[in-house]
């Protein structure tokens, strides 16, 4: 809920800071278009100018997104994910995939370590999507169910700044799924999805983990050969 703000300091960046609070907290989710002007120099009594320096501060920091004619959307919930995603954007496609190794390798130890049943039970039933969508030869399905196969086993891992970086980086890392992307000749690393839940269940952090590294490898090497 808006309040009025307090007359002591800045009035803008106390109106941008509730603002920033209502994104964050997923009052306002991603994609959002938030109320026009009028309404929140209603709802917080103060100027419109007051209310369009604290947008145009939120803009900046890459949060919120105005497109002339239509309205203002929330275009990301974090700065580090705007942060993230800017400095990924200028990365090296191959130092970008070494980062998502480092966080799936890590993600998958953890996995095998703090993993619930319903974690468990969540990562089979992606792991169950992506198997249909590529039996299906759905490469758009099969990347959205890629990511969220291993955005479940960072989740699992019980590291909530893991699983953040991991989903900040999600751009680059569907791009990878789908530049490495095999839907009728990955046997292998079909299997080795397969072995990382059975080693996840198990609570075997070093298998898990060995399935990881194979997992990438494989990546790694296909992402070489598309660059070729």
């Amino acid at each position: 809920m808006l309040t009025n703000p307090r007359r002591g300091a800045p009035l803008a960046a106390q109106v941008a800071d509730q603002l920033k609070a209502l994104i964050v907290a997923g009052d306002w989710p991603i994609g959002t278009r938030i109320p026009p002007e009028h309404r929140l120099t209603e709802e917080l009594g103060v100027s419109r100018n007051t209310i369009r320096e604290a947008l145009s501060a939120l803009v900046h920091l890459g949060l919120l997104e105005a497109r002339p004619g239509d309205g203002t959307y929330v275009r990301a919930n974090s700065e580090l994910q705007v942060s993230l995603g800017r400095r990924v954007a200028e990365a090296d496609p191959h130092d970008a995939f070494e980062v998502r190794a480092l966080l799936e390798h890590r993600g998958s130890r953890r996995a095998a370590q703090h993993a619930t049943a319903e974690d468990v039970a969540r990562i089979r039933e992606y792991l169950e999507r992506r198997d249909a969508a590529r039996a299906a030869g759905d490469l758009p399905g099969f990347v959205e169910a890629d990511f969220a196969f291993h955005r479940a086993v960072v989740i699992a891992g019980g590291n909530p700044l893991l699983a953040e970086l991991y989903q900040h980086l999600s751009p680059v890392i569907t791009q990878t799924i789908s530049r490495t992307a095999a839907l009728h000749d990955d046997r292998a690393v079909h299997d080795l999805h397969h072995r990382l839940v059975d080693a996840i269940a198990a609570g075997d952090p070093d298998a898990a983990e060995a399935c990881s590294v194979a997992l990438v490898d494989e990546g790694r090497d296909i992402l070489h050969g598309t660059a070729a």
